[in-house]
């Protein structure tokens, strides 16, 4: 079995597309279409930047997104191949789970592209800048982290936003909170913390004002059926009903993101081949999940190219 699996926030770069775009058609309608429906010409920042407006996470969540489904129509339009003939299921981390959901088409292009651009904004305005963190512990599983974060919260919020892998666990929370967490990384036996340059503390209870505002994105916006199960980041199991999903959505904006369990359910489903498009973020993370799983990146037109070739 094989699923197919897309990149979460952190993945983009200047650049990211433009060679994708110069080879294909495919590629380059795809980037058109978001561009059109967002009403911005998105597709030229990612090509040319400045770094500082791509990182913003109203045009990160759109742009990774594109990216990916950009190399999707590559390999549906040009090289052949279909997905839901050679996947068994798909997945996505943190906004990837969009991606994903418009990959098997739940939502249209313009739509994934709308609410991705909506909950960026929703996500950064829910928390004044400076007042939310994130930090990455390093060499921290997740009874380390949830007992350095409980002990570092003193009143604030300080949550377990991201279970990655074995090796890498993902707080959130008040600023104040998380410094403290980064300095008491090492006597909860943990090799270190690391403060993550994002805009706001995504996946813990400060980003509720997002949640609302997904949810009332989602109501008018809601998922169709999908032509392949997704595995949901919050419950890390599969779902195949759209109203499910649509609520699962929600609770995302707030939710840990259970990457490391995701995997192994779909190792436990039967998954032996994962494919990331898009990037390459998440392969390496499930190598070190499912170490007899085998991974594929593909983002370049020859990623892609052979890719089609040797599961084609």
């Amino acid at each position: 079995m094989r699923a197919f699996v897309y990149p979460g926030q952190g993945s983009q770069k200047v650049g990211m597309g433009a060679d994708l775009a110069d080879a294909s058609a495919a590629a380059r309608e795809v980037f058109e279409e978001v561009d059109d429906a967002l009403g911005q010409n998105l597709s030229k920042l990612m090509r040319e930047g400045p770094e500082d407006q791509l990182t913003l996470t109203e045009n990160a969540q759109p742009a990774i997104m594109a990216n990916a489904i950009a190399c999707l129509r590559v390999l549906e339009k040009e090289c052949g191949l279909v997905l839901v003939d050679k996947g068994d299921c798909v997945a996505g981390h943190s906004l990837g789970e969009y991606t994903a959901l418009c990959a098997v088409d739940a939502f249209s292009l313009a739509d994934t592209a709308r609410l991705l651009k909506l909950r960026g904004q929703a996500m950064q305005a829910a928390v004044p800048v400076g007042e939310g963190s994130m930090c990455a512990l390093l060499g921290a599983d997740v009874e380390k982290a949830e007992a350095l974060a409980n002990t570092a919260a003193e009143g604030q919020v300080c949550q377990i936003a991201n279970d990655n892998d074995p090796t890498q666990v993902v707080l959130s929370g008040h600023t104040d909170a998380i410094d403290r967490a980064i300095a008491g990384a090492k006597e909860h036996g943990i090799k270190r913390g690391i403060k993550l340059p994002v805009s706001a503390p995504f996946h813990c209870d400060l980003m509720q004002p997002a949640a609302d505002a997904m949810e009332a994105a989602l109501s008018e916006t809601s998922p169709g059926p999908f032509k392949l199960p997704i595995f949901a980041n919050v419950t890390a199991s599969q779902v195949t009903d759209p109203a499910e999903e649509q609520a699962l959505l929600v609770q995302q904006v707030c939710g840990r993101v259970r990457w490391r369990g995701s995997v192994l359910a779909m190792q436990s489903a039967g998954v032996e081949h994962f494919v990331e498009l898009g990037g390459k973020v998440l392969a390496p993370m499930i190598g070190r999940i499912a170490k007899d799983a085998t991974t594929t990146s593909a983002f370049t037109m020859e990623d892609l190219e052979t890719l089609a070739k040797d599961i084609g």
